[in-house]
């Protein structure tokens, strides 16, 4: 989900707008606006007269004569804007949300929340109601957004379920952001339909990879992690129809209570069956949503599931596979997995510990969510040098 950076506390000073509109971000007085493109004139220190031509205007102090439209006050104490990003600003509730953070490695694009998956550690559960608003905002950001952004995200939800609307997004982002890594988030089921799967091949992005999740090498196992009879089966279609289609896969096994005792059996038969995929990552366990609601079912100390972990690297290493670990510090790992874990926690919700003062591995850990304070390893300790 992206990060949004929302307040309640907009105050008007001068309003002309009824309906939500985007703007990108603009700072300083003596800007001009750039013809054709919604800005927003971000005004730290306001000092007379403020220019014409902007779609609106933010001030961190209010100024007692105003002759533009759509001018509102922040709050103090909020939290940082900077120019190049892009917002939401809804003048009826006052609300601001940050839909892109330009000095952000962690921007993603939510378009819905709908899933025809109902996984048990969903960290974001899935609504039934009508989002298709999503995919028309979405379409009005992207480009608004910098070229020069390294990497974007694509998440939901099922982002599948949007069927032509997700191939209209992924073709937007091919035209205006030609240089972005995209990085989708899908269960693959719906890319069982071949067709499906050969229309977003088709649109031949230059750097696009489908994350999908595979929980068991038994379909019993994973269908009843994801809660859909008959996903696994679905799921491995859409695997082949993607691989088929030029597109690169990713899979991702979130590892808990139901899956971390069959992680070698796992990693023998993805390097038997899909040696081909690009990419295998082995998950910490984000206790958000359902996780949360779940945990006494869900939650293994990392501790205990080193020895199953560390085979399970070792196969598919062995088999030439890329292979990482994600969400775990270093300190629950063996010292040999290290090289193979990764700093893959958003910025926008990663943490560290009291414990981590003064460890001297700090700089190469990812740390934690912020909500591993609802149960966490035993091992958490600093490394000392």
């Amino acid at each position: 989900m992206t990060p949004a950076l929302s307040t309640v506390g907009l105050r008007p000073l001068s309003r002309a707008s009824s309906h939500p509109f985007l703007g990108r971000l603009r700072e300083g007085t003596a800007s001009t606006p750039v013809a054709g493109v919604p800005e927003i004139l971000l005004v730290r220190e306001p000092q007379g007269a403020l220019p014409s031509g902007f779609r609106a205007y933010l001030l961190e102090e209010p100024v007692p004569d105003v002759s533009v439209p759509d001018a509102y006050v922040l709050p103090s104490g909020f939290l940082p804007l900077a120019e190049g990003d892009v917002v939401r600003v809804e003048p009826s509730s006052g609300r601001l949300s940050a839909l892109y953070r330009r000095a952000s490695l962690s921007n993603s694009l939510l378009v819905t929340e709908r899933c025809d998956n109902y996984c048990l550690m969903c960290s974001q559960p899935p609504r039934k109601h009508d989002d298709s608003w999503l995919l028309d905002e979405l379409l009005e950001l992207i480009p608004l957004i910098s070229p020069e952004t390294r990497e974007l995200g694509i998440t939901g939800g099922e982002p599948a379920l949007l069927g032509e609307g997700l191939l209209r997004l992924v073709e937007q982002l091919k035209t205006h952001l030609p240089g972005t890594a995209v990085h989708m988030l899908s269960n693959g089921r719906r890319f069982s339909e071949e067709v499906f799967a050969r229309g977003l091949g088709t649109l031949k992005h230059p750097d696009l990879m489908v994350g999908i999740p595979l929980y068991s090498d038994l379909p019993e196992a994973h269908d009843h992690v994801v809660q859909a009879r008959g996903a696994y089966d679905e799921t491995l279609r859409g695997i082949l129809n993607l691989k088929r289609a030029g597109i690169r896969v990713e899979l991702r096994v979130v590892i808990h209570a139901l899956t971390h005792e069959r992680l070698p059996d796992l990693a023998r038969f993805i390097a038997r069956n899909l040696l081909f995929v690009d990419h295998v990552a082995l998950m910490g366990l984000e206790l958000m949503g359902f996780a949360k609601t779940n945990l006494p079912k869900l939650w293994v100390d990392p501790l205990d599931y080193q020895e199953p972990l560390r085979a399970a690297v070792r196969t598919l290493d062995r088999a030439g596979i890329n292979t990482s670990i994600y969400n775990h510090p270093l300190c629950v790992l063996p010292a040999d997995l290290h090289p193979f874990a990764r700093k893959s926690i958003s910025d926008w919700k990663n943490v560290y510990f009291r414990e981590c003062e003064g460890c001297a591995l700090k700089e190469a850990c990812g740390g934690f969510f912020a909500s591993s304070t609802l149960k966490r390893s035993r091992g958490i300790a600093a490394a000392r040098p």
